[in-house]
C-alpha cells in the first residue's frame, strides 16, 4: 500500500497486508500492525492522544520501550496541532528522538471519505501526522515536518475496537533525491520489525488501563459510553 492508497483504512474489509511490512519500489519502509483493543472505543483512543500524556503515562503506555515524553503547541480539546516530543526505543534498537505532529486526518484521506466513513460507523477515530527522526528534523517553510507518516485508524465492535496502525518511514526522502538503495540503508528491514512489535505491544499495554481511566476521567462531566 502506497500512502496514496490508504483510503482502503477506511473501510472494514480485509487489507492485503493488515500485519507487517512491505518495502515500496521508492524505498519507502510502510509497516502495518492490527490490534484489537478490548473493552476500547474511538473516542477513548482519540481522547488519549488530546490528554497529553506526560513522561509517566507514556511510560504505562509502554513500560518497557518508552522514555520521556513533552508536548509543543496545540489546543486541549483537540490532538491535532500539537508535536509529541519524546525518546524512546523500537523492541532493540537504539534509543530515538522522535517529533510527532499530529495532523487533521483529511491531509492524508479524501475529506468525504472521511465524513461518510465516521457517518456509516466504519471507523470509530482517527489520529494521524507526521514523524521526524530526531528533535532537529527538518520541517518546510510551513512547519510541517519532513519525515515520515503514521496512521491510526479505529473501528468500534461488540467487544471494543480494531485498530489499524500503518507508518510509511521515509516517505519524504525520495523526493529529496534519495535512491531506493540508500533509503533501505537508512531503514533497514529490521526497523520494520522493531516499529511492528513496539506498536503492537504499545497498544496492548495501553488497552489494559485506558477504559478505566477514560471513564474516571469522565465520570462528572458525561455519561460514558462504554463498549461491554
Amino acid at each position: 500500500m502506497r500512502l496514496d492508497e490508504v483510503n482502503a483504512l477506511l473501510h472494514p474489509e480485509p487489507l492485503r497486508l493488515e500485519t507487517g511490512y512491505e518495502r515500496l519500489p521508492d524505498g519507502v519502509l510502510h509497516v502495518a500492525c492490527r490490534t484489537d483493543l478490548h473493552r476500547c472505543n474511538g473516542a477513548m483512543f482519540e481522547w488519549w492522544f488530546r490528554s497529553r500524556p506526560d513522561t509517566e503515562r507514556y511510560i504505562w503506555w509502554h513500560p518497557v520501550d518508552h522514555v520521556s515524553s513533552a508536548w509543543e503547541g496545540g489546543t486541549p480539546d483537540t490532538h491535532v496541532g500539537s508535536t509529541h516530543v519524546v525518546e524512546e526505543f523500537f523492541t532493540g534498537e537504539p534509543k530515538a528522538q522522535l517529533l510527532i505532529q499530529f495532523r487533521d486526518e483529511t491531509e492524508f484521506f479524501d475529506p468525504q471519505a472521511v465524513q461518510q466513513a465516521r457517518a456509516e460507523g466504519r471507523i470509530s477515530g482517527a489520529v494521524c501526522g507526521r514523524t521526524g527522526m530526531g528533535w532537529d528534523a527538518p520541517r518546510l517553510p510551513d512547519g510541517r515536518l519532513l519525515g515520515g507518516r503514521l496512521l491510526h485508524i479505529v473501528r468500534d465492535t461488540p467487544w471494543g475496537c480494531a485498530l489499524r496502525s500503518h507508518f510509511f518511514m521515509g516517505q519524504d526522502l525520495p523526493a529529496a533525491g534519495h535512491s531506493p538503495e540508500a533509503i533501505e540503508q537508512m531503514l533497514p528491514d529490521r526497523f520494520g520489525t522493531a516499529l511492528l512489535q513496539h506498536c503492537y505491544n504499545e497498544f496492548t499495554f495501553l488497552s489494559r488501563f485506558l477504559p478505566s481511566l477514560y471513564i474516571a476521567q469522565h465520570r462528572d462531566v458525561q455519561k460514558v459510553e462504554v463498549p461491554w
